[in-house]
């Protein structure tokens, strides 16, 4: 993925100081990477000659510009930007908020939107990968997360579209499917809203641990695939939904749904 020229890969990672994020920067770095992490808290990483950390928040405008320029200033070739900053949401649409739904898909697409636009130009020279990190439920219906699922599959569509457009440039665009990430299980701090903590959910199945997420997502970029379902449940979630639809949704229902909070009235 490296341009001529330079020895060095460079890496973007949004999300970058949270569980999964810190998991693939260390998985680059073992690599030889040079790694940007972007997030809006970074006072626990330690950066090095090369790790870098940006604090920002992706849906202020603004601080986007800012912290782009700070990579490109520096870096104006990208071989990889990892879209991994997100936020879940756990919630009966009947109970949730239109300003939940809309600050969801300000985190988890629009944010993401603006990132690709902002590295297109950076990552074309170095003819290198956009890295979607999905869910699950970028692909199929999920139990009480009606907003996330629809973010997800905003920002599956959106990459794999870009996929098209951006070969000619040499460009590859590569999906990411996690299943159940336990990066913050059981961690307090579902506001009101029904918002939580990414990989916090306790209703989920077969957790992952972020370093085993990790590698495996890694290994399928160095294989330049283009979809990287993460885990059993996301492979046998995969092959389920395509194939048997209505058995996928009632599995959901029979394996999530049960022991959850009770239905609203």
């Amino acid at each position: 993925m490296a341009q001529v020229g330079r020895i060095v890969k460079t890496a973007v990672i949004t999300g970058g100081a949270g569980g999964l994020g810190r998991a693939l920067s260390a998985k680059l770095l073992d690599r030889g990477w040079r790694i940007y992490l972007l997030d809006i808290d970074v006072s626990g990483v330690e950066t090095t000659d090369r790790l870098y950390a940006i604090q920002v928040d992706l849906t202020k405008d603004d601080q986007l510009i800012t912290a782009s320029e700070k990579v490109l200033n520096v870096s104006p070739a990208l071989d990889l930007v990892i879209y991994n900053a997100g936020v879940s949401h756990i919630a009966y649409f009947g109970e949730a908020t239109d300003a939940a739904h809309r600050r969801l898909f300000e985190i988890n697409y629009f944010s993401a939107v603006a990132m690709a636009r902002a590295f297109q130009s950076a990552v074309r020279a170095a003819k290198g990968t956009h890295l979607a990190i999905s869910s699950v439920a970028g692909f199929t219906p999920l139990h009480r997360r009606t907003a996330y699922a629809a973010s997800k599959h905003a920002m599956q569509g959106f990459f794999a579209s870009l996929r098209s457009e951006e070969s000619p440039y040499g460009v590859h665009t590569i999906i990411a499917e996690p299943s159940f990430v336990g990066t913050n299980r059981g961690a307090d701090g579902k506001t009101a809203d029904g918002m939580v903590r990414p990989g916090s959910a306790t209703d989920g199945l077969d957790y992952m641990m972020p370093d085993a997420a990790a590698e495996i997502i890694i290994r399928g970029v160095e294989r330049r695939r283009s979809f990287i379902p993460v885990g059993r449940i996301a492979r046998l979630a995969w092959l389920v939904n395509r194939l048997f639809p209505s058995l996928f949704e009632w599995l959901v229902r029979r394996n999530i749904a049960v022991g959850s909070e009770t239905k609203p009235e």
